[in-house]
């Protein structure tokens, strides 16, 4: 259950990368202003809508540092789109051929910078009899 300090805080976020998205002046290109300006304001819906749903409090709490990881880098480096990120080769999934262990998706989960959560898409920890299912035929 949300409590209403988190959802206020939430609300806060939100307004505030609103109100970022008005007052954002591209320093690169200033005829890309309006074209970044609506990126911040698609993208914030976007990703708030998607995370409606979220109930549990830890999750909630990971949203809310990444916005303001988000924030804080697009202000620093005056980009509002997301920076690349080179993760290290131990982190990348292995060949097909090969069973993935669980300790190495929490390495590649740690490895992960927070301002990239939202767009990272969960692969499913298989279990080990479908594991040997597959493996098998």
């Amino acid at each position: 259950m949300i409590n209403n300090l988190t959802r206020f805080r939430v609300l806060q976020l939100y307004k505030r990368i609103i109100k970022l998205s008005h007052s954002w002046q591209s320093i690169n290109h200033p005829l890309k202003t309006s074209e970044e300006q609506l990126y911040i304001r698609n993208e914030a819906r976007e990703l708030f809508r998607k995370n409606q749903h979220v109930n549990n409090l830890n999750e909630i709490e990971e949203h809310i540092r990444e916005g303001e990881a988000r924030i804080e880098l697009a202000c620093h480096y005056k980009n509002p789109y997301p920076r690349p990120v080179n993760l290290p080769t131990y982190s990348l999934p292995p060949n097909h051929n090969r069973i993935r262990f669980k300790s190495e998706y929490e390495i590649e989960d740690i490895s992960r910078p927070i301002y990239l959560k939202s767009y990272e898409t969960k692969e499913d920890i298989p279990d080990n009899e479908e594991q040997l299912k597959t493996d098998k035929s």
